[in-house]
């Protein structure tokens, strides 16, 4: 009975063990996407989404108007999202940042949606580039409805008596708002031309984004944000603290 399994699968299992035997070190280029085509007897569309499979499991690269390489492989690190008291082996965290900040910006539709206001309401809005060890490591584009801060000596978040770091929680607590819980909802992405530029990575890299929300004690979100963290580099670490009366339930 043939096989059921589609043809760029096939093709993605003979490359990649064809690179596990080191048919092609790593570093070197790959024949033509034309050539190889040719050799498994398939469309150049099916061979490059066999490639673009294996790209995005971070075995082969692919170099604009160069072509497609074996990846040099890249040792990824920890990185803590939440901090309960203990360190995390090997972990890295940001330790600088560069940011920018625009206020009376329109909310898009979907930023809207999350922050619980009417789309085109005046929002603060705040791009940052996180840095450890003097290269980036992660991007983050933050929203905060300007109602909630607007007239406020922590309307910009990294300026003024409350800014250089403090965080959200504490910035709004200076303000009579106390955050109650952050919801943070992770999903797998690619790399667009300007992350890849930022972060040093490739177009269509694997990317983690982090769709981040604080929200004060009612429920009404006061910050939302997206960051964005490069797969290969960095493993995302989730420290939970457990209180005096955690139970642990089994199903």
């Amino acid at each position: 009975m043939p096989s059921q399994e589609p043809p760029y699968l096939r093709i993605a299992d003979d490359l990649r063990r064809r690179v596990s035997a080191g048919e092609w070190p790593v570093g070197e280029r790959l024949p033509s996407r034309a050539k190889l085509a040719e050799t498994y007897d398939v469309g150049a569309n099916v061979l490059q989404r066999a490639q673009e499979l294996l790209i995005a499991e971070g075995l082969l690269e692919g170099r604009t108007g160069s072509g497609t390489y074996v990846r040099t492989p890249t040792e990824r690190r920890p990185m803590p999202r939440s901090w309960a008291g203990t360190a995390v082996e090997g972990a890295c965290a940001p330790d600088s940042w560069e940011s920018h900040t625009d206020t009376r910006v329109p909310a898009p539709e979907h930023i809207a949606h999350r922050l619980g206001i009417a789309p085109g309401d005046a929002t603060v809005r705040t791009r940052y580039e996180y840095l450890a060890d003097r290269r980036p490591v992660q991007l983050a584009e933050s929203w905060e409805p300007m109602a909630v801060t607007d007239g406020t000596p922590v309307l910009m978040p990294e300026y003024g008596p409350l800014g250089t770091g403090r965080g959200v929680v504490a910035r709004m607590a200076s303000i009579g708002v106390r955050v109650a819980r952050v919801v943070e909802r992770p999903r797998p992405a690619r790399a667009t031309l300007e992350q890849a530029n930022l972060l040093g990575i490739s177009v269509g890299d694997l990317v983690t984004v982090i769709e981040r929300t604080h929200l004060d004690a009612d429920g009404r979100a006061v910050e939302t944000a997206d960051l964005v963290v490069p797969d290969a580099r960095w493993d995302i670490v989730y420290e939970l603290a457990v209180g005096p009366f955690a139970e642990t339930a089994e199903s």
